[in-house]
């Protein structure tokens, strides 16, 4: 069942006691504005206080699950350029905050490319499925920028050092079977196993009591949540900085005419 208010970039539908959150801007491969930050963390928030729903899962429609923030729309914001980036920090802090303080179920399935602050959300899930063609991408230092989305911290937890920085400073395509290799996602399945597999499996997951998964969970993460705020603060806060350096600006610029040339 769909619902009945749908955010611009998201589509939101309601099964049971699953709610799927789609993210739907195909035109520009997924990728995320602001308002769809802001979108995402009140969906997130509006979950974790209704009963009736147990589980979220978060995936993408078309052949992207999002091709990561959405520079185009940042730069075409009004304000000046300080006024842009604290507005987009606090924003970005914001959904972050979101996903960690989700209480209950919170599933991805990545069903295709999933790049930069996409990448970084989608570990910070519960439960991660890939589909075999898609990949983890996360080029920050090609853009003069630093780790976010809590991958200071998640990315060495489940990856370990080196690959971690191999993500993180050298920009390193993972794909799904490397993922799985090291543990980052939990099934890697093929594309049209989604719907006639996998969301069945899910249906059945929003039928478990949901006072037990909220306890286990509670379990699981007890010693992550204050370790995973700290980080979302510090990236934050190095972010804020590194959108001030010339070489950042300078990679951005450079990016955005390869995209104007595309």
């Amino acid at each position: 069942m769909a619902s009945a208010t749908q955010p611009a970039h998201l589509k939101l539908e309601r099964f049971g006691t699953v709610l799927r959150v789609a993210i739907n801007n195909p035109r520009k491969k997924n990728a995320l504005n602001k308002q769809a930050y802001q979108d995402l963390a009140d969906t997130l928030n509006a979950a974790n206080k209704d009963d009736g729903i147990n589980v979220v899962v978060i995936t993408g429609t078309g052949d992207y699950y999002s091709s990561g923030n959405d520079m185009v729309s940042t730069v075409a914001d009004e304000g000046s350029i300080e006024e842009k980036l604290a507005r987009g920090n606090a924003i970005l802090r914001d959904m972050v905050r979101a996903f960690i303080s989700f209480d209950k179920l919170l599933i991805a399935i990545i069903n295709g490319p999933a790049i930069g602050i996409a990448a970084t959300t989608a570990l910070l899930c519960d439960v991660v499925y890939m589909v075999d063609t898609a990949y983890f991408y996360t080029p920050f230092t090609k853009l003069g920028l630093c780790a976010e989305g809590c991958s200071s911290y998640t990315f060495p937890l489940l990856m370990g050092r080196s690959k971690a920085s191999e993500m993180l400073l050298l920009n390193h395509l993972m794909t799904a079977q490397e993922a799985l290799q090291f543990n980052v996602v939990g099934t890697v399945l093929k594309r049209d196993e989604i719907e006639s597999k996998l969301w069945p499996q899910i249906l059945e997951y929003g039928r478990l009591p949901i006072g037990s998964i909220k306890a286990g969970k509670m379990l699981i993460n007890r010693f992550q949540r204050e370790k995973l705020h700290e980080a979302n603060d510090r990236e934050t806060e190095a972010l804020m900085e590194r959108y001030q350096t010339e070489e950042s600006l300078n990679a951005v610029m450079e990016f955005m005419m390869r995209k104007s040339k595309m």
